[in-house]
């Protein structure tokens, strides 16, 4: 099982990922002093718009790619053996590439192996001991996006104390699980799996502990802990002590007495058969008592699946081809929010600043606009406008169109995707 990690991406780092709606940033952006006039203003307003419907076309593309490669490994799928091979795992390849691209423009962070491999040892909002089988996955991947630090009260020892924790909590977090099938390794499951072979899970949650991230894996059982086992344990160890000493007493006498009724001795006194009357309610009573120590065993786990399932029901968002929609929205969002925020502060007039100023200055707008500490990816939303011919580069200095080349340039390119009159010739 090949559970892939990029670069280590620790809670403690800023996070990239800004977290304003993109009409709040529009606003707070015209409120800015950069603009002179309403003829400005509005011609700010339409260049957003305009570049929001360049960046939403561009992103069509991708959507329509993620759902045609995930069609050959949806878990609903049943019929799947007549697709070829090669052609299989050529759209796997993409759908994998294509989503990490999609994930990282929406300034998502691959989570590192280590940390996933911590949250099986660690136990963060879901106190429970879970354990999960890896042997039937080919490939684990999580990421996240926005991170904060919080504090929770937990309950311990069933509910007899509490205590204040402070964790990581990630805002939000995307899990994709590929089955093994016979083509990589794959072996026949011991029991009848609920999913296919071959076959990907896609899972988006939000505000998930970094403890817990052992929990959002499918199949996940509860186990009893040393603690759970020691509380049912010991009564019943202490409760079964005087049923078996009594049984030890008597159960030679149950022994003669059936031999006789099974016809293997020829004699069994009134004594004896008071005697096995007597072991025999002790073996029912000894039942009994294992039936109860049962029943509490159960009624426990129930209880740790019980929270667990309530930590994931409420933290689910979408699953499998429905996240597509939801991350290509997110992936044009930020996207749009980075070009918004480079083109108009290098719109300002005077020397145009360098790219390491560009950044200090939407760093700290954003701090003081929307109390956001955020990293900018200043190089990404340079090269997005240079991408598209809206930058100009002096030495260091960073330049862009004015608002009114800035418009025909963009509507050059929104023509340009729809060549009509060359088809219609």
């Amino acid at each position: 099982m090949d559970m892939a990690s990029g670069p280590t991406s620790g809670a403690s780092e800023r996070d990239h990922f800004i977290p304003a709606r993109k009409i709040d940033v529009l606003d707070a952006l015209i409120k800015h002093d950069t603009l002179a006039g309403e003829r400005e203003l509005e011609q700010f307003r339409q260049f957003s718009r305009l570049l929001g419907a360049v960046y939403h076309y561009e992103y069509f593309d991708q959507l329509e790619r993620l759902r045609n490669n995930y069609f050959y490994f949806n878990p609903e799928l049943d019929d799947h053996s007549r697709f070829d091979a090669a052609k299989v795992e050529s759209a796997y390849g993409d759908l994998v590439e294509t989503l990490k691209t999609v994930l990282h423009n929406a300034n998502f962070i691959e989570i590192p192996h280590e940390e996933i491999e911590r949250s099986h040892r660690d136990h963060a909002v879901v106190r429970v001991n879970i354990k999960t089988s890896l042997d039937d996955y080919r490939e684990v991947r999580f990421f996240r996006r926005g991170h904060r630090r919080d504090t929770i009260e937990v309950r311990e020892w069933f509910g007899w104390r509490r205590s204040s924790v402070e964790l990581d909590i990630y805002d939000d977090v995307v899990l994709l699980i590929t089955m093994k099938n016979a083509a990589n390794g794959g072996k026949k499951p011991s029991r009848k799996p609920r999913v296919r072979p071959g076959a990907v899970l896609l899972k988006y949650f939000r505000n998930i502990a970094s403890g817990d991230l052992n929990a959002l894996f499918p199949d996940v059982r509860v186990v009893m802990g040393l603690r759970d086992q020691l509380w049912i344990g010991v009564p019943a160890l202490i409760g079964g002590i005087p049923i078996l000493i009594k049984l030890a007493s008597t159960l030679t006498v149950l022994i003669i007495v059936a031999g006789f009724y099974l016809g293997l001795s020829e004699a069994v006194k009134d004594d004896d058969i008071s005697g096995a009357l007597a072991a025999l309610g002790g073996l029912v009573a000894l039942g009994g008592f294992v039936l109860t120590q049962w029943m509490k065993f159960q009624r426990q786990s129930l209880l740790h699946q019980k929270t667990l399932s309530d930590n994931i029901y409420y933290r689910n968002v979408n699953n499998n081809a429905g996240i597509f929609d939801y991350i290509i929205g997110a992936a044009e969002d930020q996207e749009c929010k980075e070009a918004f925020l480079a083109y108009y502060f290098l719109l300002a007039p005077g020397d145009g600043p360098t790219g390491d100023e560009l950044d200090r200055r939407i760093e700290d707008w954003l701090r003081q606009t929307f109390k956001a500490d955020v990293d900018f990816e200043c190089g990404d939303a340079l090269a997005k406008l240079e991408r598209l011919a809206l930058l100009r580069r002096d030495g260091d200095r960073l330049y862009v169109l004015p608002l009114r080349d800035a418009l025909v340039r963009l509507d050059r390119i929104w023509d340009d995707f729809f060549p009509i009159s060359s088809v219609a010739r």
